[in-house]
């Protein structure tokens, strides 16, 4: 019994892969690894220089998925200007945890990052990796954000940053 095929992306569209954000489908492509014929969508992440080739048939498993929708940007920015939340564990756990958050591709969690680590300029200066953390839940949210409302990122990064001084 075949069940039918059908893919959840297209060629063209914008995708949110876990591990690296928002990348562009180019193509389909068909491989034949260790005898078995594979699907794969091939995903180009312009930011990182990468290609990653997923098969069509793991790309849900794996967490890829569609941009967000406008309800889970709005649901971001209200995290945003939430009030931080900062365990009073070491920094290590909470670094991890952190990291946890980025790399689960899930926008609402890496805008949690985003609150929790940013500093206004009335706050003590962040440690070189509460800063890195912070610069790459801040990338991910704008890439998504720009992708989303077809913006470039630098225009996408300006308006997070004018909603964290608000």
């Amino acid at each position: 019994m075949a069940k039918a095929n059908k893919n959840p992306f297209s060629v063209g569209d914008y995708i949110v892969y876990p591990k690296h954000g928002v990348g562009k489908i180019t193509e389909l492509e068909a491989q034949e690894i260790a005898g078995m014929k594979l699907e794969l969508y091939v995903v180009r992440f312009e930011k990182e220089r990468m290609t990653l080739r997923v098969p069509t048939n793991k790309a849900e498993q794996s967490g890829m998925r569609r941009l967000s929708s406008d309800a889970t940007l709005k649901e971001a920015f209200t995290t945003l200007k939430g009030k931080a939340r900062i365990k009073r564990t070491m920094w290590s756990r909470r670094a991890q945890e952190y990291e946890a958050k980025i790399n689960s591709g899930d926008l609402v969690s890496i805008a949690e990052v985003v609150r929790d680590l940013h500093r206004g300029a009335d706050q003590p200066e962040q440690s070189y990796s509460e800063r890195q953390i912070y610069e790459s839940a801040l990338g991910r949210l704008a890439r998504e954000l720009a992708a989303v409302e077809d913006i470039d990122e630098e225009a996408a990064m300006v308006k997070l940053e004018k909603e964290l001084a608000a």
